[in-house]
């Protein structure tokens, strides 16, 4: 089964839960107005059993406006889970390149902090591109959902756009490489009830449009992420407390070529099989 948030004809923030992917039940009409409590629960999969199994409003899901279904948790990442991603990281920047080298190796994965729940765009709403940064790329992402137990009760699609003229100046600049405004979409769908074996199967497909067409596409398959989700998890909680859950973002593998840069105007779908589509658009910030 799928979660999500969405807005109403009278604009109004709703959730929303589907099984069949063309329609969404109202959760909100069975007085559901938060994603938060239902991820929270020990039972989560009996009570989604039992809110499909009752009789609520169901909307198309053609022309939905899904909103982001982040409402209070914060959003993390893990960097160089792919060789993919090691790679790409080496070519930026040869001051920096032992150091991806090591941490593709490393005991402990790289996890750094992406943004405030407040900050993360929604489906088809802008991502940014800094003014300051020559070379920007979308990053596709499979995104683990937490509870505030640590328990991993869903996934997601994450767009984490970096910097990487900037990342690959010196790797001190990485927060200004990551963080800043529109810098990360997460959406549309919390898939919940899937192990990591299936997960696993799925592919991760991403195009790039600028004008009438696709200047880059790519695809890569979440089998190829080293760790396991497990070991991310158990890093990301460690010594932390997340109140109301993290999300946690996986890495990526897939890079568009060192010639390539996001431009404003541009449209980025990212494709996960299993969750769904997310799609943006970008402008300069």
């Amino acid at each position: 089964m799928k979660l999500c948030r969405f807005r109403n004809a009278e604009g109004a923030a709703r959730i929303g839960l589907t099984s069949d992917g063309e329609s969404v039940m109202d959760l909100t009409a069975a007085g559901i107005d938060r994603l938060g409590p239902l991820l929270e629960s020990r039972s989560l999969a009996a009570d989604l059993d039992g809110l499909a199994a009752r009789d609520l409003p169901r909307i198309p899901v053609e022309g939905l406006r899904f909103l982001t279904p982040v409402e209070q948790q914060e959003i993390w990442a893990a960097g160089v889970t792919y060789l993919r991603s090691k790679a790409a990281r080496m070519e930026e920047s040869e001051f920096s390149a032992n150091a991806y080298d090591r941490v593709y190796v490393a005991q402990r994965p790289e996890i750094f902090f992406k943004a405030l729940p407040q900050k993360v765009v929604s489906p088809r709403g802008d991502v940014g591109i800094r003014r300051d940064s020559k070379w920007n790329v979308p990053e596709p992402e499979l995104a683990l959902v937490f509870n505030s137990r640590g328990e991993r009760v869903g996934f997601s699609i994450g767009n984490d756009m970096s910097s990487r003229d900037i990342e690959g100046e010196n790797l001190l600049y990485l927060p200004q490489a990551k963080m800043y405004d529109r810098s990360c979409a997460v959406g549309p769908w919390i898939t919940v009830g899937a192990t990591e074996e299936a997960a696993r199967t799925w592919t991760i497909r991403m195009a790039i449009r600028r004008d009438a067409g696709v200047v880059f596409e790519g695809e890569t398959s979440v089998s190829q992420i080293k760790r396991s989700f497990v070991e991310l998890g158990e890093y990301l909680f460690r010594s932390q407390v997340f109140p109301s859950g993290a999300v946690l973002l996986t890495g990526t593998g897939i890079v568009p070529p060192d010639s390539f840069t996001l431009a404003p105007g541009d449209g980025v779908r990212i494709d996960i099989s299993g969750i769904g589509v997310l799609e943006n658009h970008v402008v300069e910030v």
